[in-house]
């Protein structure tokens, strides 16, 4: 009997330690919600942690557009160029019109004397000209000058936009006269000199370059309608030099020095063709120029120089000979 009472009372404790670990694992299951001051448990962490990491990122990337410059998208940016293309501002109308329809290019050596009178009044006689109506650009090429040529220039400048001043820094005419033709900035090119500047040639030259479709215009003073007014001895330089380029280059022309007119798209080819500099640059140029098959004309002048040359004519002699051998070689015997 002790036995059995013994055996009642184990499974009786059994019973209440199995039914109490059930009312735990209930309760476990059953827990009320946390209230406001008590912190948050399990997967309730996790969703706080979430919110507020979230919350954080939302006031940086606010922060972030608030410090960064608002960025217009890349297909209206197209457009307002595109736009601005099509409306040219007043800016881009004065660069157009800033390139001159003429150049005007006047090699300049020691000429402190004249060229300040000579450029006023070339510049008075161009816009006064009914006939000649057309932008303009004169360029002195000096070469060499050792007076005052080249402040008097510069301040010419300073009160005449027409005028530009470029320097090839020895005495070289040949070389400031291609240098000045290289730089022109308008397709119809003039070269003068500056004790000549004859608006009547630019005029009448032009004409034959525009309307008649010559390359090349030379203002010869040996034609027979020409009035050539300097002195004898420089008449009889012009003939024995002109003499010269007939018998050793076979020109066939009446004259290479002086007055020309050009249009520098189609004989740019020549210039870069020539091969001598100095005194004999023109004529050879001229002499290319038909050789090379393109058009050119000679047309009466009158000239009155206003001052006695810049360079003796004597010391001029052994250059001229020098590169009339040069020329000599590379177009009759080489066929350069």
């Amino acid at each position: 009997m002790a036995t059995k009472k013994k055996k009642e009372s184990k499974s009786k404790k059994t019973a209440t330690k199995s039914s109490a670990k059930k009312n735990e694992k209930a309760a476990v299951k059953k827990k009320p919600p946390a209230k406001k001051g008590e912190k948050a448990t399990g997967s309730k962490k996790k969703v706080l942690k979430k919110s507020t990491a979230g919350a954080k990122k939302t006031r940086k990337t606010s922060l972030r557009k608030k410090k960064s410059p608002t960025k217009t998208p890349r297909s209206t940016v197209k457009k307002a160029t595109l736009k601005t293309k099509e409306k040219p501002t007043s800016k881009t109308k004065k660069s157009t019109h800033s390139v001159p329809s003429l150049s005007i290019v006047i090699p300049i050596y020691n000429e402190e004397g004249i060229v300040s009178a000579s450029i006023a009044d070339l510049c008075e006689k161009l816009k006064n000209e009914p006939d000649f109506d057309r932008s303009f650009e004169i360029i002195l090429s000096e070469n060499g000058s050792t007076d005052n040529t080249i402040p008097i220039v510069e301040e010419i400048m300073k009160s005449n936009p027409h005028v530009r001043l470029i320097s090839v820094g020895e005495p070289n005419y040949g070389l400031a006269m291609r240098k000045g033709i290289l730089l022109a900035r308008a397709d119809l090119v003039i070269c003068d000199e500056i004790d000549l500047c004859d608006v009547d040639f630019y005029i009448r030259a032009i004409e034959e370059i525009e309307k008649n479709g010559f390359d090349l215009v030379v203002g010869s003073k040996a034609l027979d309608t020409s009035r050539d007014k300097r002195p004898l001895y420089r008449k009889a330089a012009t003939f024995t030099l002109n003499s010269m380029l007939r018998v050793f280059l076979g020109f066939k022309g009446t004259d290479t020095h002086g007055l020309k007119a050009l249009r520098k798209s189609r004989l740019l080819e020549v210039v870069d063709r020539c091969v001598v500099e100095k005194d004999l640059f023109a004529s050879e140029f001229v002499i290319r120029t038909s050789r090379m098959g393109f058009r050119s004309k000679e047309i009466p002048v009158t000239i009155a120089e206003k001052r006695p040359p810049s360079i003796n004519l004597i010391n001029r002699v052994p250059g001229v000979l020098k590169n009339l051998g040069q020329l000599f070689w590379v177009i009759r015997v080489k066929h350069r």
